[in-house]
């Protein structure tokens, strides 16, 4: 099998997604999470299919909870219910229908800090208030922290949920089934719904596995969503499916009228699923070269970065506050390395003087990014 990320930049220009069409032509976009390939055969298959047979109606949820159900079988070992499991457009479309169903307006939602930023965003456009909790120091869950934000978020007495990232975006942390269940065991014991976003489930590396968060003991009030837009590249094609723990699966009806997924994102992320194996298998293979390559450059050349090696995803957290900047890393580099990154504040405070950095690209493209940070800085 040839290369996953061997496109060049200028291959990557004709593209009119996002990632390259936000900023100008000399800016490397190394920012939102889209790979620099393209998708795998099986998926464009399904894709030349969907087309053939003009299938442009709506879909059912069959074929993608059941391609769903063997992954996640064949994968970690989990025998998923098929009457727990609801379709969805994406993710974050999944969290918005659960938060209706589990929380009421004026009710807190828990994120952590840093945290991906539409964990912020979605459950203040519903009227939740928004309680964060601070990870630690080396980026993983702070449990005490989640039991006095779980107390804060109950004492009014209203409902409350948590929306946990299951690996974490963006310090890359795969959670252990220790602090998963300890976390379950903290939730149950405040009443707090936990909202588990599992995008980048598959994208763990070797030494590290992921947990689905419903198979560890105690996760009851519970509920995890899941896409294979990330792992299979696939963010224009929408779908995605909620899971239900067993006693909240009660809920399902209740959100069978809000968005639903697309029926071409059915057939290409039910095709990933299917018949990716292999492909995932080179991609994450690609990604080890990559995150090693740039733990290796950068403590050659800027020592002033700190970044730890990632347990999952192809999203690096750069602590850029060695360098002694008088501004945000993310305005330095984009401003005078030609480099688009995240900013680092759009996470959290917890994220002021970092940036996160798509490693999703080829090893020349990370080794032309590192080599105009590096120049930028003098």
């Amino acid at each position: 099998m040839a290369a996953i990320f061997d496109l060049t930049l200028e291959q990557l220009r004709q593209r009119q997604s996002a990632k390259w069409q936000r900023y100008p032509a000399d800016v490397i976009p190394a920012w939102v999470a889209e790979m620099d390939c393209v998708p795998a055969e099986p998926v464009r298959a399904a894709l030349a299919e969907f087309a053939t047979l003009g299938d442009t109606g709506y879909p059912l949820p069959g074929r993608y909870v059941e391609a769903f159900r063997a992954f996640a079988g064949r994968h970690w070992g989990w025998e998923v219910e098929p009457t727990h499991c609801l379709l969805s457009p994406d993710v974050m479309m999944g969290v918005l229908v659960v938060l209706l169903q589990a929380t009421d307006p004026g009710d807190a939602v828990v994120i952590n800090d840093p945290v991906y930023p539409p964990f912020d965003a979605f459950p203040k456009l519903l009227g939740r208030r928004v309680i964060r909790a601070d990870l630690s120091e080396d980026g993983r869950l702070d449990l005490e922290a989640l039991s006095a934000a779980f107390e804060e978020a109950r004492a009014g007495g209203g409902r409350a949920a948590y929306l946990l990232c299951n690996p974490h975006n963006p310090t890359g942390v795969a959670h252990t089934g220790e602090e998963l269940a300890t976390l379950a065991e903290i939730a149950a014991r405040h009443e707090v719904t936990v909202v588990s976003d599992e995008i980048h489930a598959p994208l763990v590396y070797a030494e590290a596995s992921f947990t689905p968060y419903l198979t560890v003991p105690g996760a009851r009030q519970a509920f995890a969503i899941h896409s294979a837009a990330k792992t299979y590249s696939l963010a224009a094609l929408k779908a995605g499916v909620i899971v239900a723990s067993p006693d909240q699966a009660y809920r399902l009806p209740g959100m069978v009228s809000g968005p639903n997924a697309s029926l071409s994102g059915v057939y290409a992320h039910a095709a990933a699923w299917e018949h990716g194996d292999a492909w995932l298998t080179q991609l994450l293979a690609e990604l080890d070269v990559n995150r090693r390559l740039v733990v290796d450059k950068l403590a050659a050349t800027i020592p002033g970065i700190s970044v730890r090696l990632p347990e999952s995803t192809y999203l690096m957290w750069l602590d850029c506050r060695g360098l002694g900047l008088d501004r945000e890393p993310y305005d330095v580099f984009l401003e005078e390395a030609k480099v688009a990154m995240n900013p680092g504040l759009t996470f959290g405070e917890r994220g002021r003087g970092h940036v996160r950095l798509n490693i999703a690209t080829s090893p020349g493209i990370l080794t032309e990014i590192i080599t105009r940070l590096a120049g930028a800085l003098g």
